[in-house]
Order: C-alpha cells, then sequence, then structure tokens
C-alpha cells in the first residue's frame, strides 16, 4: 500500500473540546480552530475513533 501525501506534519496532540453557547468548539495543534453543532461534533468524535483504531492497524511510516 503507498503512503499518503502529507502536506503538513503529523501531531501527537490532542486538540481540546469545549461547548459554548450550544456550539462545540475544537482547538487543535497549530491554531487550528472548529466550530461545529452537537450533531457534527458527536459524528467527528465517532469518526475520528473509528480511523484511530483502524490506524493503529496498519503500519507506522510516519517516523
Amino acid at each position: 500500500m503507498n503512503t499518503p501525501f502529507r502536506s503538513s506534519p503529523v501531531h501527537a496532540d490532542p486538540g481540546v473540546a469545549t461547548a459554548e453557547q450550544g456550539v462545540v468548539m475544537l482547538d487543535g495543534p497549530n491554531g487550528v480552530a472548529v466550530a461545529m453543532t452537537p450533531f457534527a461534533a458527536e459524528a467527528t468524535g465517532q469518526s475520528l475513533i473509528a480511523a484511530a483504531r483502524t490506524a493503529r492497524e496498519q503500519p507506522d511510516d510516519a517516523s
């Protein structure tokens, strides 16, 4: 399998989520900030967990 092209570094630090006035805010590395509805945040969280499980089973070519 080919390694996908990475245009930015792979980060090891997690993002931090908060809720403000019914909106979920996600602050991530390098100043990444995303505002989402509760539905979008929950679906994103589930998708991230599924992808993390899959990634753990793959070879680590990030180093």
